[in-house]
């Protein structure tokens, strides 16, 4: 607490009442640090409204459930990234499919929760509850009852559409070759307090896990019109990759996953997600192909991170890795156009820098869609990682519009984004020399073009 923890959790060794009241007592805490905690605790609940809900309200009240519902259902939509889509293959027009293979992954069930705090038991009941407890880990398996089958007949009405469950194959491949398109789910459960064991798609569920990659080789060699839609929680490395025509990442989807990840695949929605971590090419692009001391998903060991910095797109862009797919990366049913970039600099003073961003962002495409507009920042300071991300803004636009846009950086902001963190001094100075300004649509250099520079200090 003296350390500046306001709370503790999930455990509470310290923040207990025995342990608490024993610290208050004995003058180890001040009531000061008490009411400091207090204080901002409550004033972030006050802030986003949780003292706002009138006194009495039945949490289960169908109104309030559908309302919450539709929240996780755009969250979702917002959220998944098209990862790949060869050829136009989405979204998928039901007018010109007679036929559709739906395989694997529960899908004619339900969508994958995440695991540990993620993971939340749906008011309409699970769907299916499996491997725990042979599971590794402390959290039971939970499948949301929201069945893509469901929604993507729905969204086919004439369009047969049929499923198999993805555990044989050749049964898969049979049923493959015989539809005009195939979507193939393939999941990855995960939870805090484990570790995966490897990046491909072979499950930690069951005893004996299903080799989903395999299964994915097997069906796109039956069927070029191969989709692929991803449950999981972080980077894969996809080893099927180039035999697939379209890949989302649906993350784990949530109660109303069924229906957005159909909303998708239809056009409905067009997809706008970003990605917030990097999926390398290899294992061996990253810093560990192999963890030291590992010994099994839930049993402990020490790792010394000594990348320091260079953590995630940063490590890539230093040591000058191709990733499969880069930070911020997210494709759309619609293109865009990044124009008239320009870069304005005010120094208000020596320590309190800023900049701001303006260009044309034109929707180029003949549907309607987002754009997540990136600013990345490069420091002189030695020892930086190349580039750091600053600041973005989401647009959207239909076809043809085009929006001037500005994306304003502040030495102000608590990230301190102009800054570097002195060890020595225990502050964020400024360093002095040129600072590269770039804009894009994700963190790839292709996708980047330098806005302009400053210099500070010289």
């Amino acid at each position: 607490m003296n350390a500046g923890l306001d709370q503790e959790q999930p455990d509470d060794q310290f923040f207990n009442p025995d342990a608490l009241s024993a610290a208050i007592a004995s003058g180890q805490i001040s009531q000061s640090r008490i009411d400091d905690m207090v204080t901002r605790i409550l004033h972030a609940m006050y802030q986003v409204g949780v003292f706002n809900q009138p006194p009495g309200v039945d949490a289960l009240d169908p109104a309030l459930i559908a309302a919450d519902e539709d929240i996780a259902q755009t969250v979702e939509e917002q959220g998944a990234v098209l990862l790949k889509n060869a050829n136009g293959q989405l979204p998928l027009n039901p007018a010109q499919l007679k036929s559709i293979a739906v395989i694997g992954s529960h899908a004619d069930i339900g969508v994958l929760s995440g695991g540990g705090s993620a993971q939340i038991t749906p008011t309409e009941g699970i769907a299916l509850m499996e491997g725990y407890p042979a599971v590794p880990g402390w959290s039971r398996v939970i499948w949301d009852p929201s069945p893509p089958l469901q929604w993507i007949q729905a969204a086919a009405p004439g369009t047969t559409v049929t499923y198999d469950d993805g555990t044989d194959p050749t049964s898969a491949a049979s049923l493959a070759a015989k539809a005009d398109v195939v979507i193939v789910f393939v999941s990855q459960w995960a939870s805090e307090g484990m570790d995966l064991p490897l990046l491909t798609f072979t499950d930690v569920i069951h005893p004996v896990p299903i080799d989903q990659d395999a299964m994915v080789s097997i069906v796109a060699a039956a069927n070029p019109h191969t989709i692929v839609v991803m449950e999981n929680g972080g980077a894969q490395v996809l080893t099927w990759l180039n035999d697939v025509s379209a890949v989302l990442e649906a993350w784990f989807p949530g109660i109303r996953g069924g229906q957005a990840i159909a909303n998708i695949l239809f056009g409905k929605v067009n997809p706008s997600g970003k990605l917030p971590i990097t999926f390398p090419a290899s294992v061996d692009q990253l810093p560990r192909p192999s963890i030291p001391g590992y010994v099994g998903i839930t049993e402990s060991f020490t790792t010394d991170y000594t990348e320091g910095l260079l953590v995630g797109y940063k490590w890539f862009d230093a040591m000058d890795y191709p990733p499969e797919f880069p930070f911020g990366f997210g494709l759309s049913y619609t293109t865009f156009q990044f124009s008239n970039v320009a870069l304005k600099n005010n120094l208000s003073s020596a320590t309190n820098p800023n900049f701001q961003v303006t260009f044309d962002l034109t929707n180029t495409g003949a549907m309607a869609g987002a754009e997540v507009a990136q600013v990345y920042l490069a420091l002189p300071e030695d020892g930086e990682p190349p580039k750091r991300l600053v600041g973005w803004q989401k647009v959207l636009l239909t076809p043809g519009q085009q929006q001037s846009v500005t994306v304003e950086v502040d030495q102000n902001d608590s990230s301190h984004p102009l800054s570097y963190w002195d060890t020595n001094s225990s502050s964020w100075p400024l360093g002095p020399g040129t600072y590269t300004v770039y804009v894009g649509n994700s963190s790839a250099m292709p996708a980047l073009q330098v806005a302009g520079t400053f210099t500070i200090g010289m």
